[in-house]
């Protein structure tokens, strides 16, 4: 398998942007094929096991904000070093981001497994059945989740190196996997126990370790001599300042993710008061939503890293150029997927829910969000491209504070006569002024670069 890494310094912007985002892209599409495909299986057991998964999902999410600073800080310090061409230092940051991920990964799973019960408690979920879901599903994918982990700080790296092809190769082999076992562990096909919630979680965790072995395999295949992750001594001492690097630009990005995670589940409660259904709504809406959502994050991947070498190699027209090019790709999707959601809510909704009542709650949402998804895109794609300039604190601060701001919108909302419907409002209300806020705080600091000259 020969790896394909691509100079972000030099060339054509437009293609060796398309060349690097997407297979990142793709990625992120099979990622979202995925979890639709999962939500329609455990759909076909009713709306309490799409429930429980998506309470127990809740902490597979918050998970990720933790290892998100060992991925973020590692991937924008390797690139950046590629970029000034220290080779040295880019193995060294992204040994000190593979140590951190496993020490997180490790501490995660004993709490998560030590406080299942109290944790679950916060969402005050009122039926047993539901809970239990939650419950069978948040062991298996916590108590697991160093594959996870492994497989995002990986991709990273490999990002940062500008080869996203591994990862994607070894995101289809995950995909088809997970898409085989779903059926047969789900619903019990043939020799198969029907395993319901519990199968889900065991076919997710499987593709998990498959995706990552592929990615470690992709390491010493012939061909991929020019990858860094090959001169990596998992058990040597790295000097503190590496460390002290991955925590300065990864401490911001995982504060802002688990924050973000932290407002949902608060959403989540809210959410709950209104039925299993309004959950289930949530859970796979938000699945449904990852069609524009992974794309633009995908995307935002790649600009990341080429930011991040356009950095260390000194070059703001490019940092420019890039931006704008990639502005003009996600705005474009964000209007088709606006498109999508509203005037075809319903057919969306009957591929995942059976009951009419908890389709006509999907409706409303897919409605109502489908008018914040460019906004997001863009949200997404800068938060990309500012984290490759160094500047995780700035995206920080004001994705917290607008996405903070959800929570009281909501109160206010859901005291109208639009109920349920408040929270939904509150969620598009701030991805659009999100999306806006962001735009402008990447040309003021475009602007700065530019008079500095970097």
């Amino acid at each position: 398998m020969n790896q394909k890494q691509l100079d972000l310094t030099g060339g054509p912007i437009l293609r060796t942007l398309t060349e690097l985002a997407l297979p990142i892209m793709a990625s992120s599409f099979l990622s979202t094929v995925y979890n639709i495909t999962d939500m329609a299986w455990i759909g076909l057991l009713g709306s309490k096991a799409v429930a429980g998964i998506g309470v127990g999902g809740m902490y597979v999410w918050l998970s990720q904000g933790l290892v998100s600073l060992a991925r973020m800080g590692g991937q924008v310090n390797t690139a950046q070093a590629l970029g000034r061409r220290d080779r040295e230092s880019a193995i060294k940051y992204s040994c000190a981001a593979i140590q951190l991920t496993l020490l997180f990964a490790a501490l995660f799973t004993v709490l998560s497994l030590l406080f299942t019960d109290p944790l679950l408690s916060f969402f005050q979920i009122g039926d047993a059945l539901s809970y239990r879901y939650a419950r069978d599903y948040m062991q298996i994918t916590c108590g697991l989740i160093i594959f996870s982990y492994m497989t995002f700080t990986l991709t990273g790296l490999y990002t940062a190196q500008g080869d996203s092809q591994t990862p994607l190769k070894a995101n289809l082999a995950g995909l088809v996997t997970n898409m085989i076992l779903d059926p047969l562990l789900i619903l019990g096909v043939g020799p198969f126990p029907r395993l319901e919630v519990t199968g889900a979680a065991i076919a997710t965790v499987t593709a998990q370790i498959l995706v990552m072995a592929v990615l470690l395999a992709g390491i010493f295949r012939r061909g991929a001599t020019a990858n860094i992750l090959r001169e990596i001594r998992l058990f040597s001492r790295i000097e503190s300042s590496y460390y002290r690097a991955v925590f300065r630009i990864g401490i911001p990005t995982a504060l802002q993710g688990t924050v973000y995670c932290m407002i949902s589940m608060v959403l989540t409660r809210m959410v709950a008061v209104f039925g299993p259904g309004a959950i289930a709504t949530q859970r796979v809406g938000g699945q449904i939503e990852s069609i524009s959502w992974n794309t633009a994050d995908g995307f935002g991947a790649a600009l990341n890293a080429f930011m991040a070498q356009n950095y260390g190699a000194k070059q703001p027209d490019r940092i420019r150029k890039g931006y704008r090019i990639s502005f003009r790709v996600l705005a474009v999707w964000g209007l088709f997927i606006t498109a999508l959601f509203v005037f075809f809510p319903r057919p969306i909704a009957r591929l995942f829910f059976h009951e009419e009542d908890v389709i006509s709650v999907a409706v409303g949402y897919l409605i109502v969000i489908g008018f914040s998804e460019p906004f997001m895109c863009i949200e997404l794609m800068t938060v990309g491209a500012l984290s490759g300039l160094g500047k995780t604190k700035l995206c920080s601060i004001i994705s917290i504070a607008l996405t903070g701001a959800r929570i009281p919108l909501a109160l206010i909302l859901t005291r109208t006569p639009l109920g349920l419907h408040g929270i939904w409002w509150a969620l598009t209300l701030s991805s659009i002024l999100k999306g806006i806020v962001f735009y402008f705080a990447f040309q003021q600091v475009n602007r700065r670069l530019e008079l500095k000259k970097i």
